[in-house]
This record gives C-alpha cells, structure tokens and sequence, in this order.
C-alpha cells in the first residue's frame, strides 16, 4: 500500500536518520566466546515486506530458513552462521522509523530467530526498501573481520524507490562500502515495470536478482521426515542447561520444533538436519556447546549456575556426565546426517520431476545467492 501524505512527518525522519546514524556509526563486534581459530563469519540479515499482502512471503521464510542453515553447513572451510532479521512495511511499526522494525541483531542464536519469524504479522504497509537496507546497515553488528561474509536479502513487493528520505541507490550504496551484498527478491512478475527497480537494487548491491511467487512453496514430503523428527526429538534429549536462561532456551527449542511440525514434515526434517550440523551452537546455555565453544568449565562452575543433576556431583564426576551426553550427541547427529542424505536424494530426483521452467521460490533464490557470494568469497561446497 502507497500513502501520499508523508511531508508532515519528512521533518522528524530526517532528524531521526540523523541521530541514528551517529548511534550506529560504532563498529560491529563478535560476542565472546563464539568464534574458532580460523573460522569465518558468514553473517546474514533478512529483511522481510511485512504488508498486508505479504503472508506468504512470511511462510516460505518459515518453512525454508532451515534450508539455508543446511547449505551454509557444507560449506568449506565450516563458517560460523549468524542471522539478523527485519520487518519493514508495516503500518504497526513506527513512522519516525520508517516503519522498520529489527526484529533481532545477528545472532548465532537460531532458534531466537525462528522464534521471531513465527511472531511476524501482516499490517496495511508502506514500504521502504531503501530505510530497510539501511537499517539493516548501520543498525546490525556486523562482524568486522575482513574474511567475513555479509550478506543482506530484501524482499517485497511494490516499488523499491518509495522512500522520499532516502534514494535506494544511496542506500545500497552504503551497503556495498561496508563490503554487504545486497540481494534483490521481488514478489511479483518478472515482466512487471516495477521490477526494473528491484534489479537495479541487486546490480548496485554486487548482489542477485529474483522474482518469484510469494505464495509458491517447494515442499516435498519424503520417507524419511517421520524419522528426523523422532531422533531430532531424541538429540533434544543430550542438551544440558545451564545459567539463568537455561530453561528458558531449552523450552524455546522445543517450542521451535512444534513451529517447524506446523508448517509440514519437509521444515521439521530439514530444521533436525540443521540441529545436527556445526552451525547449531548452543553455547549461551548449554553446556555441552559451552564446554566445546564457550570455554566453559564444568569443574569449577557454581552450584547455583548448574542444572540440578550437576549440582551433586564432584567435578570430575561432571565432566564424566557430560561426556557421556556429548557421545550420545555425536552418534544422534551422525545418525540425522546419514538419514538426511538419503532425504537429499529423495528431493533431487522428485524435483527434477516438478520442475517448472522460469518458476523460482522463496528457498531458490536465497540459497542461488548465497551459495554464488559464499563461492566468490572463497568458500567451497
């Protein structure tokens, strides 16, 4: 939806692009503890038309972000994954923002960010490619490692140069100086004349261009979703809690799988997948990824910190817990990994039977660019 009556408030948002700008201008940081020696960042930040036409869109992220984690997966060398989303277009978000909302800053937690796009709603809308890019830019805390890969993938569906603040050009403009690539999902047909400007948008942004049909969801059910799902059920079983938020986080994961289930057997075999691979860290709160990421140190922890079947134990008794739980994880996720394969080749040979030929979804264009900007930054699948 288009409004015409923006002068009124053209005043306040520049005065709030202003103080922004100098709010955000701090460089990004890793949080302590996640990174590996050697290991590359691949950071990556959706931002989502969140209109009232926009629901389907909202879906295929649903039921395709466990996808993305998977390929990132195979990438060598192994990255480590951090996700950021926005919402934009939605007349429930603030004005003075440009109705952009950040639903969370980049984060390895996956589960956060599921958790997120389930809460996403459609309301009326006016949509500003150019702000959400820019928010997206100066607000998220990108990592500042050269090697790094940073990524941003706007999605919508009506013009890309509504915004009258900010020329989009500008503002991917100022992705691309901070080394972001910026892609280009449209939500409509290839031969609309509002397209040219979501190309525009990709080709400025050294990004990927796709229209695609928001509603068109590949979803292919195999034999071997029942049973990722019960040893997903099962590795849920190896997780340790720990600290302040350790319940918390261990329902929410539950919680995430529910989400997945909801929206078909296809998201909740490809979320156990995803639960099985590196990029799956847990180390905020739990123990088995803190112990292995985190540098945490079971035998000297305080009781008040352990979940109550630690407390009791003597510190060499705790780690011996522990590695117990952490060799039941290892045979669950190679377990997952072995049955994911055989549901990989179940997909490729049923998709090559559904092909339609110029049709592109959600799930295909994300992961067509990704995998291309991953290539030329050096990674290899």
């Amino acid at each position: 939806m288009r409004k015409n009556n923006l002068s009124k408030i053209k005043a306040i948002l520049i005065s709030s692009l202003l103080i922004g700008g100098a709010a955000h201008a701090a460089p990004g940081h890793v949080q302590p503890g996640q990174a590996q020696p050697g290991a590359r960042h691949v950071d990556v930040v959706i931002a989502l038309d969140t209109s009232s036409s926009m629901d389907g869109l909202i879906d295929s992220a649903r039921q395709k972000l466990w996808d993305v984690v998977n390929l990132l997966s195979q990438a060598k060398p192994q990255p480590i994954l951090r996700v950021g989303l926005i919402a934009y277009g939605n007349t429930g978000f603030s004005p003075q923002a440009g109705w952009v909302h950040k639903e969370s800053d980049l984060t390895t937690d996956l589960d956060g960010i599921y958790s997120k796009l389930f809460a996403l709603r459609t309301n009326g809308g006016t949509e500003y490619v150019a702000r959400a890019v820019t928010d997206a830019t100066n607000t998220m805390q990108w990592d500042q490692d050269q090697q790094a890969l940073k990524i941003i993938f706007v999605a919508g569906n009506e013009p890309a140069n509504q915004d009258p603040i900010i020329p989009v050009e500008s503002a991917v403009q100022a992705a691309r100086e901070k080394g972001i690539f910026v892609n280009a999902i449209y939500c409509g047909s290839q031969s609309a004349g509002e397209a040219i400007g979501w190309q525009s948008v990709a080709r400025l942004g050294g990004g990927k261009y796709a229209a695609i049909d928001q509603n068109r969801v590949v979803a292919i059910n195999t034999p071997m979703d029942e049973e990722l799902n019960r040893l997903s059920g099962e590795l849920n079983k190896t997780y340790v809690s720990y600290g302040r938020k350790g319940k918390e986080k261990a329902a929410n994961q539950m919680a995430q799988d529910k989400n997945a289930q909801s929206v078909g057997g296809m998201a909740a075999a490809s979320r156990a997948a995803a639960k099985s691979s590196g990029l799956y860290r847990n180390e905020e709160w739990d123990l088995l990824d803190a112990r292995a990421h985190g540098g945490k140190d079971v035998k000297t922890m305080a009781a008040d910190e352990l979940p109550a079947e630690l407390r009791d134990l003597k510190p060499a008794e705790r780690e011996v817990y522990l590695d117990g739980k952490a060799k039941q994880r290892t045979e669950l996720q190679q377990k997952i990994a072995e049955t994911n394969k055989r549901r990989e080749v179940y997909i490729a040979a049923e998709r090559k039977k559904t092909a339609k030929p110029g049709s592109m979804a959600f799930d295909d264009a994300v992961t067509g660019a990704i995998k291309t900007e991953a290539q030329s930054a050096g990674f290899a699948f």
